[in-house]
């Protein structure tokens, strides 16, 4: 059993006279997770790469809150500069959220792209959304996404301490004061506001992937083992969700 306080506490909070969601979390357990992944699969970013898959994680457990239980959401960014795929997938049944950066091989698009793709029990197929985002903030991402996807505003706050608020304009939503937010006022919400805890979930950074999950993504080549392997006695090979990194040999692939 993973400890509770190994996870982060999302709070799904309505703010009372100004028609208002906020979710808010304290970031530090998923990223202290993040980091033990890191250094297990001797993964290394630069500061600017790990500061966005680390906000991109955050963001994406605060809009799991907004939504039913039942999804899964996986986010894409294609960015031109950085040139990488920024991507963050996530779940509250299995209160699990996992992400990663690749940098290899990626095609340069002539915008920054967002895709979005929802799962869900009763859903026939994923629900795809694909949208053109400006910078390279995924604090500053919610916005537009909400604005284009959700059709409703909303506003992310990076606030001390690992800390991070998503604040979503429900029906009848005060405008004004939404308009007006800053970090200082988020930060002191509970104090000039009246609200009402609707309910809280919890994550943790985990993938679930294991080698024998993976090996079927290399299944193709069992025709072709001199190819894959050339003169090595092993290859390695990386879960393309969190980059965790698999030795495979030859007898692994059947």
């Amino acid at each position: 059993m993973q400890a509770a306080e190994d996870y982060t506490i999302i709070e799904s909070l309505f703010i009372r006279h100004r028609n208002a969601l906020v979710l808010r979390g304290q970031f530090t357990p998923i990223y202290t997770d993040y980091y033990l992944h890191l250094m297990q699969h001797g993964i290394r970013h630069s500061a600017e790469l790990d500061q966005m898959l680390k906000d991109s994680l955050a963001m994406l457990a605060l809009h799991l809150v907004a939504r039913p239980w039942a999804e899964t959401i996986a986010w894409t960014v294609n960015l031109r500069a950085p040139r990488m795929n920024l991507f963050v997938t996530g779940g509250s049944v299995d209160e699990n959220i996992a992400g990663r950066i690749f940098t290899e091989d990626v095609r340069e698009p002539d915008r920054n792209f967002f895709y979005s793709q929802t799962t869900a029990t009763g859903l026939p197929e994923p629900r795809m959304s694909t949208m053109e985002v400006e910078g390279k903030d995924p604090v500053a991402w919610i916005s537009q996404f909400y604005d284009q996807s959700e059709q409703r505003p909303a506003r992310a706050f990076r606030l001390e301490d690992e800390n991070f608020v998503l604040v979503a304009a429900q029906p009848d939503c005060d405008m004004e004061w939404f308009e007006a937010l800053d970090e200082d006022a988020v930060a002191k919400i509970d104090t000039t506001e009246e609200i009402k805890v609707l309910e809280t979930r919890r994550f943790r950074f985990h993938c679930g992937c294991t080698l024998e999950k993976i090996l079927p993504i290399i299944g193709g080549w069992k025709d072709r083992l001199d190819d894959l392997f050339e003169d090595s006695d092993f290859i390695k090979i990386q879960c393309p969700r969190c980059a965790a990194k698999y030795k495979v040999t030859r007898d692994m692939i059947s």
